[in-house]
This record gives C-alpha cells, structure tokens and sequence, in this order.
C-alpha cells in the first residue's frame, strides 16, 4: 500500500495512527500542501477532491476520506477494534470521530483559512477564526465524554476511533494557541495514546517529509 498525505495533515495523521494500530505498513508519499501540489494533474487523477490522505492498495484500488479509509481498515483487519461491539458504543464513538473530522477540521484546514486570507481578512482574523472554532469544537467533544465508562481512552481502556482524531486535533489546537486547560478529559487521553507505539510514530516530526 500507499499512502499520500503530508506529515502535518490531520487527516493524513489519523490514517498513519489505524495503520499502525492494525500492525499494517504503507509505503509513504509526500504531497506538498504548502506548495499545491495536490492540485497538480498526476495527484487530481487519484483523488478528484485534491485533499490528502489518499490510499493506494495492492490492487490499485484508491480509497480517501480519512474515516473512510479508517472504516476499511476496521473491516479488512478487525483486531485490535477501533469499534466498540455494540451497536449504541459504535454510533457514539462514531458521532465523537465525526465532530472532529466533519466538524471542526473542515473549518480550520488550509484551505479554508487560505480562503479567509483571500476575502482581505489579515493573518491575525485568521487564525481567531481557526482558535475560535477548535475551542467550540473541542469543548463540545469534551461534554460527548461525560457518562462514559471509566478509562484512559476516550471510550475505555482501549484506543478507537475517536482517539485517532482526537489526538491529531489536539496538535492542531496548539499550534493555533487555543487554551486547553479547561479540557483535562480530553489531555488525559491524549496523554495515554502518547504512551502507545502506534501514535508516537505518527506524529509529524517522525515522518520522513517533516519539516
């Protein structure tokens, strides 16, 4: 396999976390944000939508979308499980997953601040949006935690799903200067995916095109 991203792609991130978790390897291949390069011709033909990641398999096979791709992993590979057993476990993980990946990152990503950029807003509007919306975001993620079962996961004594983009959203939130403080839920399991092989070597500055 192969698998397109950029080492400080959220989204890119979270494939990097299930591959590893799953005890899975895929051959890595840069795509340039900063410099367009998914845009170019050769990049558009694997992916239409010119985001990262995009996911080649042995059979040629192209799959994108983040949690698509998480989802294939899931189905292809079952253990370890990213997804609870029962149905009502499944969907919560699941609604966790998607408030960070359809919720708050579209909202903050390079493309759209560079679309905010565009419109005249100056670099400092910018970036308020981006903390604006990650704090919102995360803050709301926190509150889908409470009354959940005790463990040092987000959903147990387990990582899942929501852990793979969780802890990708949290380097976002930093880098944006959002105050975490009042989301010790959410450091606290981040912490504990920290402790684990499979997130230590995802993060961007151990990928072979940091930096």
């Amino acid at each position: 396999m192969r698998l397109h991203g950029y080492y400080r792609s959220t989204a890119a991130w979270r494939v990097r976390i299930a591959l590893a978790l799953k005890g899975l390897s895929a051959e890595p291949a840069t795509v340039h944000l900063r410099r367009g390069e998914q845009r170019s011709e050769a990049f558009l033909r694997l992916n239409p939508q010119g985001l990262v990641p995009a996911l080649e398999l042995d059979d040629g096979s192209v799959l994108t979308q983040s949690l698509a791709i998480c989802e294939y992993l899931e189905e292809t590979h079952p253990d370890p499980p990213l997804l609870p057993r029962d149905p009502v476990g499944r969907a919560r993980v699941r609604a966790f997953a998607l408030a960070i990946a359809a919720d708050i990152h579209p909202l903050q990503n390079l493309r759209v601040l560079n679309r905010l950029r565009a419109l005249g807003h100056g670099e400092e509007q910018v970036n308020a949006w981006a903390r604006a919306v990650i704090a919102e975001g995360l803050a709301a993620c926190q509150a889908l935690l409470q009354g959940e079962r005790t463990g040092p996961f987000c959903f147990g004594d387990r990582p899942g799903l929501a852990d793979i983009c969780l802890v990708p959203q949290l380097f976002n939130a930093r880098r944006f200067g959002v105050d975490l403080a009042p989301l010790p839920r959410l450091l606290a399991a981040e912490a504990a995916c920290l402790t684990l092989p499979a997130f230590a070597a995802a993060v961007p500055e151990r990928q072979p095109d940091f930096e």
